[in-house]
């Protein structure tokens, strides 16, 4: 398989458990939580919530799958692919129907093209 193929399932993991993430933490559950005083029932109610144990999961996924490509390239190199999760999280938050403005869209842009010269070096 492809390293640059193995980097991006990486990164794909990674931008879906964002969303996992923010999922669980838009919880009506999580949000009355918060508003309470801190105490240790806290990170219980956040540590079972089905939305953020699937965004930790996706992480350690993505994870174990970025030692794949680790591995094989140098940090240099395959680390500004990280990047790349910046330009498929807008493409998501835009097919949610998110807000993202012009100037978002630019950076991302931006933020691309430097991956593009870094990996073609």
């Amino acid at each position: 398989m492809h390293i640059v193929f193995v980097a991006i399932i990486s990164i794909i993991l990674s931008v879906a458990a964002q969303f996992l993430l923010k999922a669980g933490m838009s919880s009506i559950e999580i949000k009355q939580a918060f508003a309470q005083p801190l105490t240790l029932r806290l990170p219980w109610i956040v540590l079972t919530n089905a939305f953020i144990l699937g965004g930790f999961t996706l992480y350690g996924l993505g994870a174990v799958v970025w030692l794949k490509v680790l591995s094989t390239w140098d940090v240099s190199k395959a680390y500004p692919l990280v990047g790349l999760g910046f330009g498929l999280t807008v493409l998501v938050c835009m097919a949610m129907g998110e807000s993202v403005t012009a100037l978002r869209v630019l950076g991302v842009l931006l933020i691309c093209e430097g991956i593009w010269l870094v990996a073609t070096t």
